[in-house]
C-alpha cells in the first residue's frame, strides 16, 4: 500500500499516480472514507475518556453519572460497530491504490506503448525454416503435454529426459552466477498464508488473479519465491548495516493464467506450473534504484552467458501493475514465433510491499523507516528452454547446448529421434 500521508497531504498527486497506470479509483470516495474514519475514532476516544472520567469516581459515582456511563457505553458500541463498516470499507479501497509510477516512467496504456531500450547479440541465421519449440519437444521426446493434460489439465506438461537434465543445468548455472554476485541462496515453501500473497500484490480473485487458494486454510501455492522472500522478514525491523539484503530464490511456481492468450500460450510459454530462480532484494530507499539496475545486468548476464539474443524493454505507467514503481523486461528472440517474448522481469517496488508487510529497518540514530523491496527474474525455466530449443536448433534435427550450460551436463547436443 501507499503512504496514507501522500493521500492526506497530496490527493492530487495520488490521482495522477491512478490515472497514469490506468486504474479506475474514485480517490475522492476513499479520502472521503478516511475523514469519516478518523472523526469516528475522535468521537470514539472522546466518550472513552468521558466514561473513564466517571469511572475514576468508584463508589462516589453519582446516579446522575452511573446513567451518564452507561449511555457513553452504548454509543462507544454504537460508533464502534459504525467505525468497523467504515474502516473494513475504507482499507478495501485504499489498498487499491497502485504504488505511483516514477516520473521518469514512459507516459502509455499498454505494452505496445513499452519502451525498447537495447537490443543485444546477432539473430541466428538459418539455412532451414526453423521450428518452434512445441514441434522440436515433440520431435525430440522432451515434453509431454498430453500426458500433462491427462493429469494435471490443459497448460500442464511433463519434462522429459534431456530436457529435465537441461532445466537442472540452467538452475545450477543461475545461482552459480548469483552466489558470485553475493545472494543467498534459499529454497522456498511453495505455500504461503494470505497475507503474503496479498501483501505482495497476487490477487486470488478477478481478472488478474494468479494464486491458486487451498480450501479450508489461509494458504495458497505461490506464484513466484517472490511472495515468500518477501515474507521472510515481515514484521522485522532490520539493521541498516545489514542492507541490502540479496536473496536467490529457488522455487516451484504455480499461476492460474486464466483467459486467453493468442498463439503465444501454445507449449511452455504460459503455463501453471514451472520453476524458477527470483532474486530478490531488501534495500535503503537511497539505494533501490541502484540494485534495480543491477538486478537487471544480472539478468542480461545471464542471457548473454547463453548467447541467446535479447532485448531490454522499459515498460510504461499503463503496464506496470499495482505494485512496481518502474519496471524492465527482457525479451528473448524466439526463431520459431520470428518474435521476442519475455523470459524475465525486474521491479523496483519502493516500499509498496514493506508497508503491508511491515518490513522496516533501524537507522544508526535510531529511527525507523519501511524498506524497499526490489525483484527479478533470474530464470523462468520453461520460457529460458524456449529459447534454447528454437536458437540452437540445427538442419539436421539436433540441439546444440549453450557451452555455458556444457559444465553442468553429460552432452553437448540433444540428438536428433
Amino acid at each position: 500500500m501507499i503512504d496514507i500521508k501522500l493521500l492526506r497531504d497530496n490527493p492530487d498527486s495520488v490521482k495522477k499516480a491512478v490515472q497514469r497506470k490506468g486504474y479506475k479509483i474514485d480517490v475522492d470516495a476513499i479520502i472521503d472514507l478516511d475523514k469519516r474514519r478518523r472523526k469516528l475514532l475522535q468521537e470514539i476516544e472522546s466518550y472513552r475518556r468521558e466514561a473513564k472520567e466517571i469511572a475514576s469516581a468508584g463508589a462516589d459515582v453519582s446516579e446522575e453519572n452511573k446513567e451518564k456511563g452507561g449511555e457513553l457505553k452504548e454509543k462507544i458500541k454504537v460508533k464502534e460497530k459504525e467505525l468497523k463498516v467504515i474502516e473494513d470499507d475504507f482499507f478495501a479501497k485504499f489498498a487499491e491504490i497502485p504504488n505511483p509510477a516514477f516520473d521518469d516512467v514512459p507516459e502509455g496504456n499498454g505494452e505496445k506503448e513499452n519502451k525498447e531500450l537495447r537490443m543485444v547479440g546477432e539473430r541466428r541465421g538459418f539455412d532451414f525454416g526453423p521450428k518452434d519449440h512445441f514441434e522440436l519437444a515433440q520431435m525430440h521426446n522432451l515434453v509431454d503435454f498430453e500426458a500433462g493434460a491427462k493429469v494435471a489439465g490443459s497448460q500442464s506438461f511433463f519434462l522429459k529426459n534431456d530436457a529435465a537434465m537441461l532445466e537442472l543445468a540452467l538452475v545450477h548455472y543461475a545461482l552459480d552466477i548469483l552466489k558470485k554476485e553475493g545472494f543467498e541462496i534459499i529454497f522456498t515453501p511453495d505455500l504461503a498464508k494470505s497475507k503474503f500473497y496479498l501483501g505482495t500484490g497476487y490477487l486470488p480473485k478477478g481478472g488478474e488473479a494468479q494464486i491458486y487458494q487451498i480450501e479450508d486454510s489461509d494458504l495458497g501455492l505461490i506464484a513466484t519465491a517472490e511472495i515468500a522472500l518477501a515474507g521472510y522478514h515481515a514484521d522485522e525491523v532490520l539493521d541498516e548495516k545489514d542492507l541490502p539484503i540479496k536473496y536467490a530464490g529457488l522455487s516451484h511456481c504455480f499461476r492460474r493464467e486464466a483467459g486467453a492468450y493468442g498463439k503465444y500460450s501454445k507449449g511452455l510459454y504460459r503455463v501453471h506450473q514451472f520453476t524458477k530462480v527470483e532474486m530478490f532484494c531488501y534495500a535503503k530507499p537511497e539505494e533501490s534504484n541502484k540494485i534495480h539496475e543491477e538486478i537487471l545486468s544480472i539478468e542480461e548476464k545471464i542471457f548473454k552467458g547463453l548467447e541467446i539474443p535479447y532485448r531490454v524493454v522499459e515498460m510504461c505507467a499503463g503496464d506496470l501493475g499495482a505494485q512496481a514503481a518502474k519496471k524492465y523486461d527482457l525479451e528473448a528472440w524466439m526463431p520459431g514465433r520470428g518474435d521476442w517474448g519475455e523470459v524475465t522481469s525486474a521491479s523496483n517496488t519502493t516500499d509498496y510491499q514493506s508497508r503491508n508487510l511491515n518490513i522496516k529497518y533501524r537507522k544508526a540514530g535510531g529511527e525507523t523507516e519501511f524498506a524497499h523491496t526490489i525483484n527479478g527474474t533470474a530464470l523462468a525455466t520453461p520460457r529460458a528452454i524456449i529459447a534454447i530449443l528454437e536458437n540452437y536448433q540445427r538442419k539436421d534435427g539436433t540441439i546444440e547446448v549453450p557451452k555455458a550450460l556444457q559444465k553442468y551436463l553429460s552432452f553437448k547436443v540433444i540428438p536428433s529421434k
